[in-house]
């Protein structure tokens, strides 16, 4: 009789298992069997597509883009005034603008950099699985 432990190992493992499933153009599931004969037949290898790197929220992760931070900028510029105008009641409009300008200066670039790292991260991290896994798409 197997632990709980083993048992919960085991149902983990069943949870996760997957099979492949094609598709063709007209949404109609296919065996492995007849796409195999239908490459046969036009003479085509097998093509795979290329995956776009997918975060952990199951989102597709774009490259780092200045339009991007810029509406990121945008976002979060009245927030940085109303924090400077809450933190230093003393600064005049003008000062608090300021302020708030120079922020950005900082926050922009910075913002652009964490998202060429995080891009690379996902990259890289799925270029490792792919060689893992001998290029076989899920």
């Amino acid at each position: 009789m197997p632990t709980k432990k083993q048992r919960r190992r085991r149902q983990k493992g069943r949870r996760h298992d997957y099979e492949y499933v094609y598709v063709d153009d007209e949404g109609n599931e296919l065996d492995p069997a007849e796409v195999e004969e239908a490459s046969a037949k036009n003479g085509a290898s097998r093509k795979t597509a290329a995956r776009q790197p997918v975060g952990r929220g199951g989102r597709p992760v774009q490259p780092a883009s200045w339009r991007r931070v810029l509406k990121r900028g945008l976002l979060f510029a009245p927030f940085m005034f109303l924090l400077i105008t809450f933190l230093s009641p003393e600064l005049t409009t003008q000062q608090t603008i300021a302020q708030t300008v120079f922020l950005l200066l900082i926050f922009l670039p910075f913002s652009y950099v964490m998202d060429s790292i995080t891009y690379r991260m996902i990259m890289k991290r799925q270029a490792t699985l792919e060689a893992r896994s001998g290029g076989q798409k899920r």
